[in-house]
């Protein structure tokens, strides 16, 4: 009954489920990258000089049938994947990593502001909050100590 009990609690953990969510995601943000590798890469690629169909090419043969088929280890299949996994990779690099990045150091650099003080409206509200809990015989929330009749003390 264990296993089935630390299966469960594995399932159950948040970095599974976290995974999960990657997976998915990943999944669909795949579409997007090969859109942009088929769509913007692939044709300057094919303008500048042509991609070459690796497929079928560099064959190792390790026997030759008697219809004339080679049966052997495909290493021009397994070069295109290569270079269509840096293509990819460098797309997703330079169109997506880089910006991102180059936008969350901005974002921080902005970010060593000092807080602006609240406005009007927000002090208006804390002084009524705090009116109405000295009225009502609690003390304040800003004082961190709730009364025990209070639902959300919990």
């Amino acid at each position: 009954m264990s296993l089935v009990k630390g299966f469960r609690d594995f399932v159950l953990r948040g970095n599974v489920i976290d995974l999960a969510v990657a997976v998915v995601i990943g999944t669909a943000f795949t579409a997007v990258v090969t859109s942009v590798v088929e769509g913007l890469v692939n044709p300057v690629i094919a303008a500048v000089g042509g991609a070459p169909d690796l497929d079928g090419t560099w064959v190792l043969t390790l026997r030759t049938l008697e219809d004339g088929t080679r049966v052997g280890l495909q290493l021009g299949t397994v070069v295109g994947a290569v270079l269509n996994f840096l293509v990819v990779a460098a797309v997703v690099y330079f169109l997506i990593v880089t910006p991102v990045n180059r936008l969350l150091s901005l974002r921080k650099a902005g970010a060593v502001e000092e807080p602006k003080a609240p406005g009007e409206d927000v002090l208006l509200l804390t002084e009524i909050r705090d009116l109405l809990a000295e009225r009502s015989g609690r003390s304040t929330p800003t004082t961190g100590t709730r009364a025990p009749d209070d639902p959300a003390a919990g």
